[in-house]
């Protein structure tokens, strides 16, 4: 007899649910909601860099102490300001058969993104909204733990992963900057292969070879547990 196995709501995700989280609830596996709060609490650095990368850069001469451009000053980064433009907070519409926001084309601004997604949870739980609509503002408040365990209980918990996945990778290419992946130099718990990979910010340590993911305690538990068994061989 098999063990049924209910699938993260995430696309993007190949994981089962735990026990755990079904007990609470959650349709979007623990591993994902963490991911959501580092990717939400990267984009205010995101959106700095971004702000000083609006403008094209322009060759010119100095004389004199000024800059003599050669050449008209180019237009702004089209790119850089799709992603930083504006989004009024009731121009997203809910699709009539429930789906957190109707189909739209096109990049959508950081907080075209981010809007539509915190206007149904502060709906669905009568939360008071974040005072500013700034794309950093509304990143920091949807990446808060009430609003993240929230939306991993509702049945778009996965739409909601996968656009902020698209997001990050759009930004990310944008900038050209994302966080560093180290290698860990110990055994995979799970296979013993030394495939660990640690990601800036990230609660979870992962194994490239097995997929497993390991939070730094049971990395050290495990390191704990090996040692004595080295220790015990030895005697």
């Amino acid at each position: 007899m098999t063990t049924p196995t209910t699938p993260c709501a995430a696309t993007t995700c190949t994981r089962t649910l735990l026990d755990t989280e079904l007990t609470t609830g959650q349709t979007l596996c623990s591993p994902c909601v963490d991911v959501m709060g580092v990717w939400l609490r990267e984009l205010p650095l995101q959106v700095t860099v971004l702000k000083g990368s609006r403008q094209r850069e322009t060759t010119g001469a100095r004389t004199g102490g000024r800059t003599v451009h050669r050449t008209a000053p180019l237009p702004g980064r089209a790119d850089v300001l799709n992603l930083l433009g504006p989004a009024a907070w009731t121009d997203h519409i809910t699709d009539p058969h429930g789906d957190a926001r109707a189909d739209q084309h096109g990049q959508l601004p950081i907080a075209g993104v981010l809007i539509p997604w915190i206007r149904i949870i502060t709906e669905e739980r009568r939360w008071n909204p974040p005072v500013s609509l700034a794309p950093e503002d509304l990143a920091l408040w949807l990446a808060q733990p009430k609003p993240l365990a929230w939306a991993s209980r509702r049945p778009w918990s996965g739409d909601m992963r996968d656009e902020l996945h698209a997001l990050m990778r759009t930004v990310r290419s944008t900038t050209s900057l994302r966080p560093r992946r180290r290698p860990v130099p110990q055994p995979c718990p799970r296979c013993e292969d030394l495939e660990l990979v640690a990601t800036d910010h990230q609660l979870y340590v992962e194994c490239n070879a097995c997929q497993g993911l390991f939070t730094r305690e049971e990395l050290a538990l495990a390191a704990r547990i090996t040692a004595a068994a080295l220790d015990a061989g030895a005697a």
